[in-house]
């Protein structure tokens, strides 16, 4: 399974984002066994209406919530207090607290590969990120 970042989707979704031409070539070539989280789904849609993209947020929601474009893993409370540690613990970063709890669970699913444009996955570690 791979772990789909905001990056990912908003560079796939969106034609003017830097990467969108990586981003389509890698959603065509690994269309099974992607999974996201609720709150990367909350951060995907909020992003998409902000940058005023509400058809694609409407559209994407629908596709996400209706479970055709990867398996939805709803955050525990249990990840969310690991991430709070983890994001205590680590001043020196600038990870948002969606990145730690997307490394929260991640680690609790032992997923070791995200799709992501964001360094901060690199940062962590414990994570190949693609493409």
């Amino acid at each position: 399974m791979v772990f789909v970042d905001t990056s990912g989707w908003y560079a796939a979704l969106v034609p003017s984002d830097p990467d969108h031409e990586k981003a389509r070539a890698w959603f065509a070539a690994n269309r099974s066994d992607l999974f996201v989280t609720d709150f990367i789904i909350d951060e995907l849609l909020t992003l998409l209406r902000y940058r005023k993209e509400h058809r694609r947020a409407s559209e994407i929601g629908d596709e996400l919530f209706g479970g055709t474009m990867a398996r939805i893993e709803w955050v525990t409370p249990a990840d969310v207090h690991e991430a709070w540690a983890f994001f205590r613990g680590f001043q020196d970063k600038n990870w948002s607290f969606t990145d730690c709890v997307s490394r929260a669970v991640m680690s609790r699913l032992e997923i070791k590969e995200a799709f992501s444009f964001d360094e901060h996955f690199r940062q962590f570690g414990t994570v190949t990120v693609v493409p």
